[in-house]
């Protein structure tokens, strides 16, 4: 007679606000990682639930209808911890897919389970990472389009200001937000933007204790763009929403640039900025190619061959 191997569930729970400190203990700072371990992402979009286990944090996300599992993040073992994920996934009866893989990761689970995971990557997913004195201070023939651009914005908004995101400013900011997502909403009723909408109020309501800045572009009291981020690792500052006025012109490069001095005189320790994934639409990739990326973030997923592959 076979034994059947009894497998268990991880006890995983809701992430929340509060959790952030139990988060940041197991993360490595001299670890680059993916925007998508950055704690307010993890919070804001989709449903995303963690556990503590064999020293790691373990997450469970439930996003666009799909169920996977982030690479575990903590310094322990890792085959104890890979195991009780695919044990995680039989007892759900999902198939075992494991996102956010950097290429060391990659190599990790091909040594640990040999033949057993299929590895697919995206370019669409990879994150655009950007030396923030580039974006700061547009220096160069390469930034010479960029520079003009702000320059001309200069000069229709002589008088325009720059605050951080507060009491203060917080209403018009989000006005402004839900203005910009009636219009959209109303140019193309089929896009995406819903979910956005929603990641973005929540961070509108959680930004301090999710430990997030945020910059806003003004023209006296009218608020003409707005930006919000996070620290990501010991020296890169994730940019998690950006938005601003479309019949302004020069809006965009202004609040980017004015957002990288603003973190480069707080966080003097920060390098680089993390501008996040174009997603594969090929004007998003324009724009973000246009700002010369020091560098991308390769990032992966891997399914288990065993639960038949699909992408």
């Amino acid at each position: 007679m076979t034994e059947t191997k009894s497998v268990a569930m991880i006890n995983f729970k809701p992430i929340s606000p509060a959790d952030k400190t139990i988060y940041e203990k197991y993360r490595s700072d001299g670890e680059e990682r993916g925007c998508e371990f950055s704690f307010a992402n993890l919070y804001l979009w989709g449903r995303q639930n963690f556990a503590v286990i064999h020293d790691h944090i373990v997450m469970f996300s439930q996003f666009d209808r799909r169920s996977v599992y982030p690479y575990p993040i903590g310094e322990g073992d890792k085959k104890a911890v890979i195991d009780a994920i695919i044990d995680d996934s039989m007892a759900r009866g999902i198939p075992c897919r494991i996102t956010g893989l950097r290429p060391w990761q990659r190599q990790t689970l091909e040594e640990l389970y040999p033949g057993r995971f299929r590895f697919h990557c995206d370019e669409g997913s990879f994150d655009y990472v950007y030396a923030i004195d580039d974006l700061a201070d547009l220096k160069g023939k390469k930034y010479h389009g960029k520079r003009n651009h702000l320059n001309r914005f200069r000069e229709t908004f002589p008088n325009y200001t720059v605050e951080p995101l507060g009491e203060d400013n917080l209403a018009r900011v989000r006005q402004m937000v839900n203005d910009w997502y009636e219009t959209r909403i109303r140019e193309n009723p089929n896009g995406d933007y819903h979910m956005e909408q929603a990641a973005l109020d929540r961070a509108f309501r959680h930004y301090e204790e999710l430990g997030m800045d945020g910059l806003v572009l003004l023209d006296g009291d009218d608020v003409l763009a707005v930006t919000l981020g996070s620290r990501l690792s010991a020296d890169t500052f994730d940019i998690q929403f950006e938005k601003a006025r479309a019949d302004v012109n020069g809006a965009y490069p202004a609040i980017n640039c004015e957002f990288a001095r603003y973190i480069r005189s707080k966080y003097p320790d920060i390098r680089y900025l993390d501008r996040e994934e174009d997603m594969g639409l090929e004007g998003l990739r324009k724009a973000k190619r246009s700002y010369y990326p020091h560098h991308m973030v390769e990032k992966c997923w891997a399914c288990l061959l065993e639960d038949g592959y699909d992408y």
